[in-house]
């Protein structure tokens, strides 16, 4: 599992009660603090494992450093990661460094769930809605950083979300009777996720920009034209399979475009079972709605209003 349709990690059954999933994940600073790069860089790869309805179990460090690195700032990527595996009851078991021009750093993970209870990012039901769990616009706010035009309120909110585990909303999600798809939506962005949902599923998915959840000054910036340049890259790859209907958003398309650093998960239910998954998720996560519906495949494979 996970080859044919974009899915998350892979899957290996090991009894009939025991599945492992694995998955790597590792990049670039996305932020200058090393410690929070080291919590996002950690809680991105551990999302992957949640997104496909497992729990982390065991992790291994990928690191990569140039010389120029002071041990320092080596040790509070570490410690960043190692917080992050902590909460997550996930062991850090090892891993291995290399020196490199600049500093990557992550996760390779190991998770377990029940192969009755794995969650793919197919299955798609039309009468389905589609419930996101995190606010968008992380990349949008992470570039006007670099630009000094986001102030610390945005920086704060955009650190604390990256940070977020996907661990609680996850557990909302296993609450639920009737979960047809789920996945996390990462650096293709809530566009080309959902794009891989409805394809992979034979529906449509219609996105509403209006019901979109974003972070402090993401609209505003993104209004601006402060967007990242994946986020053109993501508006190409679902282009040709994407209607944009009357009325729609520039600013809310940009963002929904958005490539996202362990961003929210993007779950497809049945509206009642929605309802009360979002009764659980407003608990922690105030912020979770309903960003789309499930249609029967039309010409479109995505569209956005």
């Amino acid at each position: 599992m996970g080859f044919d349709t974009s899915d998350d990690a892979c899957v290996y059954r090991i009894t009939d009660e025991i599945a492992a999933i694995h998955t790597v994940d590792f990049f670039t600073p996305i932020v200058d603090a090393p410690f929070w790069f080291g919590q996002i860089a950690a809680a991105n790869a551990l999302s992957d494992v949640y997104a496909m309805g497992g729990r982390p179990a065991v992790a291994m460090n990928l690191l990569c450093v140039p010389g120029c690195l002071s041990q320092e700032t080596i040790r509070k990527i570490l410690e960043g990661g190692h917080q992050k595996a902590v909460e997550a009851g996930c062991v850090i078991a090892g891993g291995h460094t290399i020196q490199d021009e600049e500093p990557k750093y992550g996760l390779c993970v190991t998770g377990f769930v029940h192969p009755q209870h794995i969650l793919k990012n197919i299955g798609a039901q039309p009468g389905d809605v589609l419930v996101l769990t995190k606010a968008l616009g992380v990349g949008v706010i992470t570039t006007a950083l670099k630009a000094g035009l986001a102030d610390d309120s945005a920086r704060d909110a955009a650190y604390a979300s990256m940070a977020a585990l996907n661990a609680k909303a996850a557990q909302a999600v296993r609450e639920v009777s009737r979960v047809h798809a789920c996945t996390d939506v990462t650096g293709f962005g809530l566009l080309g996720h959902s794009y891989e949902m409805a394809s992979g599923s034979g529906v449509t998915v219609r996105l509403h920009g209006a019901a979109l959840p974003l972070l402090p000054q993401a609209e505003e910036l993104a209004d601006m034209g402060i967007v990242p340049g994946g986020a053109y890259r993501n508006r190409d790859y679902v282009k040709p399979h994407l209607r944009v209907l009357d009325g729609a958003q520039r600013a809310r398309l940009d963002l929904a475009a958005d490539p996202q650093t362990s961003g929210g998960l993007l779950v497809s239910l049945p509206r009642a079972d929605a309802e009360e998954l979002l009764e659980k998720l407003h608990a922690f996560a105030p912020w979770s709605a309903i960003v789309g519906e499930v249609l029967p495949q039309g010409e479109s494979a995505l569209e956005f209003d």
